[in-house]
């Protein structure tokens, strides 16, 4: 199973992108990932947030193959723990030929999107800037494959 974790706009902090890099080249040894950019959405300043979100929603369906199995990262999602998420993760590499995460722009995502997904996942309650939750989601998907590879990374 391939995974993807699509982005709008790059990640801004050096320190943010140094650690989130260092993740994705401990998940390629588990499995193939890898992390898909967007361009930030030109000229913002003369859109509406509803224009805004479909212009992402758009430039993001152009890139979703009818087949892939597409996870929101929402704060209306179904919250796991990292154990749950793991379990989770594992019976999709035995489903889905493509598991495709999504974190969306500032004010989130479209209509088209939301009935687009599969599914909506939370990573918490709490709010998180968009540059850190790309962080703390690579964080995780490194460890649910630790997780699964039944390796010390993760504690009871």
């Amino acid at each position: 199973m391939k995974t993807t974790l699509v982005l709008i706009g790059k990640t801004d902090n050096k320190h943010i992108s140094a650690c989130i890099n260092d993740y994705v080249e401990r998940i390629s040894h588990y499995m193939p990932f890898d992390i898909t950019t967007l361009p930030d959405i030109k000229n913002t300043k003369n859109l509406t947030e509803e224009q805004q979100k479909e212009q992402e929603g758009k430039a993001i369906m152009k890139l979703l193959q009818p087949s892939d199995y597409v996870v929101l990262l929402d704060e209306h999602g179904k919250e796991l723990r990292s154990i749950e998420f793991a379990q989770w993760i594992e019976k999709k590499q035995i489903t889905a030929r493509r598991l495709i995460f999504i974190i969306g722009g500032p004010y989130g995502f479209s209509p088209t999107l939301y009935q687009r997904a599969n599914e909506l996942l939370s990573l918490s309650r709490l709010t998180f800037s968009h540059q850190m939750v790309r962080l703390i989601f690579t964080e995780q998907i490194y460890r649910a494959c630790t997780i699964i590879k039944g390796e010390p990374y993760h504690h009871e």
